[in-house]
């Protein structure tokens, strides 16, 4: 009896918590704890960016802007400088996080390595965020971290049009000219959601859906589990629930609707998934097709090809596998999801799809070509201040990109039945 008693005070109190989260959620766009590294030390205040050098046309025929937020844990900080600059372009925006787990000394040294970089600082176009919180990747912190990094995109620059959260275990596929150049005519409102569209795993889905359950790293300051509280509750009749890959590409006109948005949806949709296993897996797909506004914008796609389980304990990627990947873009995949740290395939990636020279940029119009440094002898980036980065050059994967984008993207009418068709065989 005190334990079910102590378990009711528990959910009682984190759902009088609750009721302030949605309304908090409306100032996520309004504060941010962004930093750099300055010459002595560590700060987790607010510091003003150089002026960059090179500004982004956002003209008609203009290549897009993307917005990344890239996260990791304690010990992840060179995977994080190594994924972003097999991402980077001077037209996008870029954030990195670090959890909770992190100590602030390896989040001093990740800022210090941006804070380094002379590229970075030219295009200031790289934040690293100087707070963060613990993280249960099958909780609504998940959902919340999310949305917290899209929202200090907003804060940081106005102009981008795609958002994609990425963490250590990605790795891409294809060159950022590559992408560029394929979205270029892609039109800035759509959002690449893949959807769970088959009805048989949509028992168990629907069964986890009605468990409440309570994700302990809202509140305690250090990671803990998802447990699963008595009782059950009913399906929402307010909204349809769908649910399908936590990994999206999510368009700038949709994360405003999420974050600082008019409707309540968003946040009340937020409080129904804070006691659900795996929101993230639910959260933005049932807000695309349960808005009038953005129902006809949704490509069911992510855009990702996942490898493997990270903690499987799987062997290396054989070079069969390696050679399936190099086709990946042309069926739709920019990102590979899953990858350990230590993974060969990282290197043969760089090597065989990238064209990537040891950690260096990935060579793109913007840069491109790599020398040696006679001052120091050591093999870096060349590159002058007049490059331009308005203009990209893509490669064959590049090519095969864009005619599958221009495929899933053109039919109109499969965009605007995409959730009455998942919809449909839910019902089933």
């Amino acid at each position: 009896m005190r334990m079910s008693s102590n378990i009711h005070s528990l959910v009682s109190s984190y759902h009088l918590w609750l009721l302030g989260l949605g309304a908090s959620l409306i100032l996520l766009g309004s504060f941010s704890h962004l930093s750099n590294l300055g010459s002595y030390g560590y700060s987790g205040e607010i510091e003003e960016q150089p002026t960059p050098k090179n500004l982004p046309s956002k003209n008609f025929g203009s290549p897009p802007i993307l917005a990344y937020s890239i996260s990791g844990s304690d010990g992840d900080g060179q995977r994080i400088m190594r994924l972003l600059k097999a991402i980077y372009h001077p037209r996008n925006q870029y954030l990195l996080l670090l959890d909770e787990a992190a100590s602030d000394y390896e989040r001093a040294r990740l800022a210090a390595s941006v804070h380094s970089e002379r590229t970075f600082q030219e295009f200031g176009n790289v934040n690293v965020a100087g707070k963060s919180y613990v993280i249960n990747k099958r909780g609504i912190s998940a959902v919340t971290a999310m949305l917290h990094g899209a929202a200090l995109l907003l804060k940081l620059n106005e102009y981008w049009d795609w958002f994609t959260a990425l963490s250590v275990f990605d790795y891409p596929l294809l060159t950022q000219d590559d992408v560029l150049y394929a979205f270029t005519r892609v039109p800035r409102n759509l959002n690449f959601v893949q959807f769970a569209n088959n009805s048989r795993g949509n028992e168990e889905w629907q069964k986890n859906a009605n468990q409440i359950v309570v994700d302990t790293n809202l509140f305690l300051s250090n990671n803990g589990p998802v447990f699963s509280v008595v009782g059950k509750r009913e399906t929402p009749k307010a909204f349809k629930l769908y649910n399908g890959s936590p990994w999206m590409m999510l368009s700038r006109e949709f994360i405003e609707h999420c974050v600082i948005g008019w409707d309540n949806l968003p946040r009340k949709l937020l409080m129904y998934l804070t006691n659900t296993v795996d929101p993230l897996e639910s959260y933005f797909h049932t807000i695309l097709c349960n808005s009038p506004e953005f129902q006809n914008t949704t490509v069911n796609n992510d855009l990702s090809y996942n490898i493997k389980d990270p903690g499987a304990g799987t062997d290396q990627i054989s070079r069969l596998d390696m050679e399936s990947l190099e086709k990946v873009p042309s069926r739709g995949g920019i990102f590979a999801r899953s990858l350990r740290a230590g993974d060969s395939t990282l290197d043969e990636i760089d090597k065989a799809i990238l064209n990537r020279q040891g950690h260096m940029f990935v060579p793109g119009k913007w840069c491109m070509s790599t020398g040696l440094n006679e001052s120091s002898k050591t093999r870096e980036n060349l590159y002058s201040t007049g490059n331009d980065i308005d203009s990209v050059k893509p490669g064959p994967n590049g090519v095969q990109f864009k005619k599958f984008l221009s495929e899933v993207t053109k039919d109109e009418k499969s965009l605007s039945t995409i959730c009455n068709s998942v919809a449909q065989i839910r019902s089933k």
